[in-house]
């Protein structure tokens, strides 16, 4: 989740973030930063990102688990074999789609499992090996992430996405954690967002710390 800010109260007062409250209405007189400045694609991000949320919060529990079933079927062709192979996957969180039992299958299809964990803020992901029976732990934002295990660096980072466009780029909860994970690694994985096909973006206003993933796959 993104962190609380001074622009909380700002971004309340308007019904689309100040910088593009000139596009509602051609009598809008006020100042507007930049539609490209960083402070204005924030609060727009965090507008979004609410939105985002709140629809696929919305959706009941068996057409998610539908919906999750045709990303599961999706990943397999998008991943290609799996044996022998680190796939990163994650625990579900705020209604993304629930990968859990396909990461299962792959285990079974000789490939292993990590789950991310957060170390610190700022700091990249640290991905550990997961398997059913192994111990969690409540980590940031109360995700359960594997209380131990060793660090691993995975072939394949499956990242859930908030939103996403049609340059794959990825609008997720705003700690920018998979961007600054996927620009440390010394040996680049096959990066794979995930989410629903409603969540599709026109643009995510990329920056220059924002990072592609190599393919989206929705429902």
């Amino acid at each position: 989740m993104a962190e609380k800010s001074d622009s909380d109260t700002e971004i309340r007062e308007y019904a689309s973030p100040p910088c593009y409250a000139h596009e509602l209405s051609p009598e809008y007189g006020g100042q507007s930063e930049p539609e490209d400045s960083w402070s204005c694609v924030l609060r727009w991000r965090k507008v979004e990102r609410q939105r985002l949320i709140e629809e696929r919060l919305a959706i009941d529990a068996d057409e998610r688990k539908k919906r999750s079933d045709r990303i599961a079927s999706r990943l397999d062709l998008a991943i290609g074999k799996v044996s022998g192979r680190i796939v990163s996957g994650y625990w579900p969180f705020r209604g993304e789609p629930d990968l859990r039992n396909w990461a299962i299958t792959v285990i079974e299809r000789g490939g292993r499992i990590a789950l991310p964990v957060v170390i610190r803020k700022g700091w990249p992901l640290e991905f550990r090996i997961w398997s059913p029976g192994d111990p969690l732990e409540r980590g940031v934002w109360n995700i359960l992430v594997p209380s131990r295990g060793p660090s691993v660096l995975p072939d394949v980072v499956i990242a859930p996405v908030v939103g996403f466009d049609g340059a794959n780029y990825r609008l997720g909860y705003g700690g920018g954690f998979f961007d600054r994970t996927l620009a440390a690694m010394h040996r680049r994985p096959l990066a794979i967002g995930v989410g629903y096909a409603g969540s599709r973006l026109e643009t995510i206003r990329p920056q220059p710390h924002d990072i592609a993933m190599d393919a989206i796959v929705t429902d």
